[in-house]
């Protein structure tokens, strides 16, 4: 039987590690140095290897990757993940909008609409059970996608168990997962000077790290993340509005644009 001290300091580590990624990687606020850093994740990793029943699903040990799947796994969406219409006119963004209007029945009056970037990366769904990370996979045709759980762990912005409260007993959480362009130029050079192949963007960068079945590989690739919207689960958030519900998700511990605004109408909208 493990000794109550040794679960103790376990539980601690794995939440003050989870505490630390979620300042460097989410808020982009460290709060301690990189050795300290390491100490105490080679202190769980220890603890971990003497006594295998300390690890549990949301360990930040994790991380570092799992050995390599011969093949992914097909994923059925519960939630088609849809894809998204462009307009490049104002007649067509006034166009877009009278048909929400009509949609919503609308006949005098503005809309408020949620607005924020478009990030260039790969779709993904994270499906969380009790707050705890279980499963994450890739958009696809938007009714099946990869599962490529093993891979999403070892983005150190995505949050492996939830903090907060109000979230639903299950969470499908969707955002993308990119590369920042200067993260994609440090890869680059990583590249050139061990004589490989440059890659040509950091979206198939991205696209190509995330899809590795060796996610030791995919750990080795400065991926992050930023959650734009959920799934499954929506029906029972409180949240009523799209940007309540992005507010949520950063209460949570997602990551989630700071470049984002509530506009009035085809005005605010152009």
């Amino acid at each position: 039987m493990l000794d109550s001290a040794i679960e103790q300091r376990a539980a601690w580590l794995r939440a003050e590690i989870e505490r630390h990624n979620h300042a460097y990687y989410v808020l982009d606020a460290p709060t301690i140095p990189d050795a300290e850093y390491d100490r105490l994740f080679r202190e769980l990793q220890t603890l971990e290897a003497e006594f295998p029943a300390l690890r549990t699903p949301d360990s930040p040990t994790l991380r570092v990757g799992a050995p390599p799947l011969k093949e992914f796994t097909s994923v059925t969406h519960g939630v088609p993940m849809l894809s998204l219409n462009n307009a490049f006119e104002e007649a067509e963004v006034r166009a877009f909008d009278a048909r929400v209007r009509e949609g919503i029945e609308l006949a005098n009056g503005e809309v408020d609409y949620a607005v924020e970037p478009k990030f260039d990366g790969l779709a993904i769904s994270l499906t969380y059970r009790d707050g705890v990370f279980v499963r994450g996979a890739t958009r696809g045709d938007g009714a099946t996608g990869e599962e490529v759980t093993e891979n999403l762990r070892t983005v150190r912005a995505i949050p492996l168990r939830l903090t907060g409260e109000g979230w639903p007993a299950e969470l499908e959480v969707r955002g993308e997962v990119l590369m920042l362009k200067a993260d994609f130029e440090r890869l680059n050079a990583r590249q050139r000077e061990k004589g490989e192949k440059e890659f040509a963007n950091p979206r198939n960068a991205a696209a190509g790290s995330l899809r590795q079945l060796d996610s030791r590989i995919t750990a080795g690739r400065p991926l992050t993340f930023f959650a734009y919207g959920v799934g499954v689960g929506a029906n029972s958030l409180k949240p009523a509005t799209h940007d309540e519900v992005m507010q949520a998700l950063a209460v949570w511990g997602f990551p989630v644009t700071a470049e984002r605004r509530v506009v009035r109408g085809v005005a605010g909208l152009m």
